[in-house]
């Protein structure tokens, strides 16, 4: 069995995916791909994702909460990396560099609780799933990528915005392998069901099933309050979801793609619904901002929590 995480204790840690959106529409930087990994290949890239994790921490810090700092690997897998130029070799080392800038930064925030998530995504786009894999076929693709995070000192694999059950499976089933903690994130449409068009707790009871409970706790990401709230219950499988990264928009998925302007929400208001969240389902200790969201969202969010 993986080690145990201490975020899996009283209290409650914030976390931040929204990166790439803000640069992307609030601060004109062009990410090919979506991918964040190749700013680490230049100064002004590696202080922009310093920047981000400093700017969290000190959220974190001020409202005694925990930190958990995403590395920019979220499309650094060989079929996502591959059109942007990147190797096999070439992606293994922006692995390794994405979780070593996390690593020296960790030294820096002094007593403040801090994880570093190696960040995988799914092998295609999560939104539109039209290419699905048997759970072997997905351990043998992520589990190069998994495996190189495995050498590094991530203290924990989260993979993002996953829409297909068995590839879940599959993740697990590798960084089973390599004996590393991982968490799923589950990302739903607007009426509360998987891209794929099932139910989150069909999801999450398929893949506890299939790995015997391996995954230290599941994530809902990508998503609005909005989406989901009206599923999560009190059933069992309900309180395996440990975490909640939500989106500032209540569009859909199609309407965010198509979009030609960044929907940045209500800050205050979704702050407000995610620690409300908290406070209904105390099971919930990882809390944060995915597309839409900056600091305005995760400071609300972070006041509303000390409160």
């Amino acid at each position: 069995m993986p080690r145990p995480l201490p975020h899996q204790g009283p209290k409650t840690f914030l976390t931040y995916t929204g990166m790439e959106t803000d640069l992307i529409f609030t601060q004109g930087i062009d990410l090919p791909g979506f991918a964040s990994f190749p700013l680490l290949q230049t100064p002004e890239g590696r202080a922009h994702l310093t920047r981000y994790a400093t700017d969290l921490a000190a959220i974190a810090s001020r409202a005694n909460l925990g930190v958990i700092l995403e590395s920019a690997t979220w499309v650094a897998s060989a079929d996502r990396a591959a059109p942007l130029g990147y190797d096999a070799r070439a992606v293994a080392a922006a692995n390794l560099d994405a979780i070593a800038l996390l690593s020296e930064l960790r030294p820096t925030l002094g007593d403040l609780p801090t994880l570093i998530s190696a960040n995988i995504g799914p092998r295609h786009d999560a939104y539109a799933p039209e290419t699905q894999m048997t759970a072997d076929e997905a351990a043998a693709y992520h589990i190069r990528q998994i495996a190189t995070l495995a050498a590094t000192d991530a203290d924990l694999i989260t993979a993002y915005t996953m829409a297909d059950p068995t590839e879940a499976i599959g993740i697990l089933q590798a960084c089973r392998d390599y004996y590393m903690p991982c968490v799923i994130a589950f990302t739903v449409e607007t009426n509360g069901l998987l891209p794929t068009g099932g139910t989150l707790e069909a999801a999450i009871s398929q893949v506890d099933a299939a790995t015997n409970g391996y995954a230290a706790y599941y994530m809902i990401n990508c998503a609005h309050p909005d989406h989901f709230t009206h599923v999560l219950t009190d059933a069992s499988w309900a309180r395996r979801v440990g975490g909640i990264v939500a989106n500032a928009s209540r569009c859909s998925h199609a309407e965010l793609d198509n979009a030609s302007e960044l929907d940045a929400g209500n800050p205050a208001e979704l702050g407000r619904q995610l620690a409300n969240l908290r406070q209904t389902h105390p099971h919930l200790r990882v809390l944060g901002g995915c597309c839409g969201t900056d600091m305005r969202h995760l400071d609300h969010l972070a006041r509303f929590l000390a409160c």
